[in-house]
């Protein structure tokens, strides 16, 4: 008897989809909250002029899911017919065993029988030539409009590059930032200026910049808990953190390197993978070695090493920040640096309840909150974030904003009780060749401008008020798409 029947996929089919009975996506499918991924979906997926598909890439549990049932909930509301929407989970052990013809034969044959339907492929890298298919689809019919989400990115830039080329447009879809966690928590819009962010500081008074900081005062309160457990929706909103990070652990990092990443990669050993994932978590933030990793973990091949870095990556666990070069200025030995995509992340997997109290932790995870933000910020312009290290003393700057075509911006960040900047340092020293200079600090009175010796200026700037003004910078950004 055949596992797979056509029957068999149309029940499944008929239980992912109730909109074809009820004409609406069920409200716990959908939540309250947008993400700014869902504006940017909704953007392209209404620009009839320049078609594409979407593909939504990021983590497990970062929502994705829920914003593909936020855009099939958007089309039901503008008046698409039900039955022509169609909701395909490649996750699902059904569907996984069905070849991507045989699920659209079945919808086509029994829902839907025109070709002008909207597919929504949820985790469509289990799809045997997942690739292949949609670009079959894109060219073969021409009014089918398909949205996907993956959580392995290079698999799905791979596609992208090799099928997809003016095909597919890729979103990622970071864990929250402090900004959308701060809205998800139910914290009223600040009234700010829709064009505040952290550079303009610069260019106000300490008065204007002391009437911002009490307005920000409101969310510093929850600026900790978000780096214990706020990157990730459905977690944030629980009441139980412990619980909440042990989730965390089961269903963003167990299943990811011990189930998803050895399927799509052919891993044999996924306990090498669990060590290599634990070294980084303990090293975020740091300039790492190859040869040193794989000389702590006895009897991992450099080889080994330098391509489960390359898994972790995919799969949106870590950012790779490569180092910069300033003008004129050669950095050393190009290693990079390390974060965990999300400092709960990190926090789940280390369980160590001491973070809050030990200022060198607190400072590792702040800074991989920083970078995380920056990264997600430029992602969609022409941009790139990493680091800088060289010069004669060998300085760094944590984060360098690096524009192709002008002065970049740098950032340092200094998260401790007293945060001083030595005249020396490379930030100081580059400032003048940056067209912004920033210092991330911990207390909320640390802020305003710092002078340097030569003349430069680099804007002080608290972390949580830094990263909600970046989060309430990219937010409108999206405002033309409501």
């Amino acid at each position: 008897m055949a596992i797979t029947t056509k029957e068999s996929i149309l029940k499944v089919l008929t239980a992912f989809n109730p909109w074809w009975k009820t004409g609406a996506v069920h409200p716990d499918f959908t939540k309250q909250y947008r993400r700014f991924a869902y504006y940017e979906g909704m953007k392209r997926l209404q620009q009839t002029d320049l078609r594409r598909a979407i593909v939504l890439t990021g983590a497990r549990r970062v929502g994705k899911t829920t914003i593909q049932y936020q855009m099939i909930e958007t089309l039901l509301k503008n008046g698409v017919s039900p039955q022509r929407i169609v909701f395909i989970s490649m996750d699902h052990p059904m569907l996984k065993l069905s070849g991507l013809n045989e699920i659209l034969e079945c919808y086509h044959e029994n829902i839907y029988a025109n070709q002008d339907a909207y597919y929504f492929f949820d985790e469509i890298q289990y799809a045997a030539d997942w690739d292949r298919w949609l670009k079959t689809i894109y060219d073969m019919q021409p009014k089918t409009i398909m949205v996907a989400t993956g959580s392995a990115s290079p698999a799905l830039m791979k596609g992208s590059s090799e099928s997809g080329a003016g095909r597919w447009s890729v979103i990622q879809v970071p864990t929250l930032s402090f900004y959308e966690y701060c809205a998800l928590m139910g914290i009223e819009e600040l009234k700010l200026d829709a064009s505040i962010r952290p550079t303009a500081f610069g260019s106000m008074t300490q008065q204007e910049r002391a009437e911002i900081m009490i307005k920000l005062s409101v969310v510093q309160n929850h600026f900790v808990r978000y780096l214990q457990v706020g990157g990730f929706p459905e977690l944030a909103l629980s009441h139980n953190d412990l619980m909440a990070q042990q989730v965390m652990r089961e269903d963003v990092v167990d299943k990811v390197l011990k189930r998803d990443l050895p399927s799509l990669y052919s891993i044999r050993n996924a306990t090498e993978l669990e060590r290599i994932f634990l070294y980084l978590c303990n090293v975020s933030s740091d300039i790492i070695s190859i040869e040193a990793i794989a000389k702590e973990l006895n009897g991992v091949s450099r080889p080994t090493v330098e391509n489960y870095i390359q898994y972790l990556e995919s799969a949106n666990l870590i950012y790779i920040s490569q180092p910069v070069e300033m003008i004129g200025r050669k950095v050393l030995k190009a290693r990079p640096k390390i974060y965990i995509a999300d400092a709960a992340i990190r926090n789940a997997v280390l369980m160590d309840d001491s973070v809050l109290t030990d200022p060198t932790e607190m400072g590792k995870m702040v800074e991989t909150a920083v970078y995380k933000h920056v990264a997600a910020f430029y992602y969609q312009k022409a941009t790139r974030v990493g680091y800088y290290r060289g010069g004669k003393k060998n300085k760094e700057i944590d984060i360098v904003v690096d524009y192709p075509n002008t002065n970049n911006i740098l950032i340092e960040v200094k998260y401790r009780e007293h945060a001083p900047i030595a005249d020396d340092d490379a930030i100081c020293e580059l400032a003048g060749e940056a067209s912004a200079a920033i210092v991330v600090t911990k207390r909320a009175d640390d802020y305003g401008v710092h002078n340097a010796p030569n003349g430069e200026i680099l804007l002080r700037i608290p972390a949580y008020a830094f990263l909600y003004l970046l989060g309430h910078a990219e937010r409108n950004g999206y405002k033309g798409a409501e």
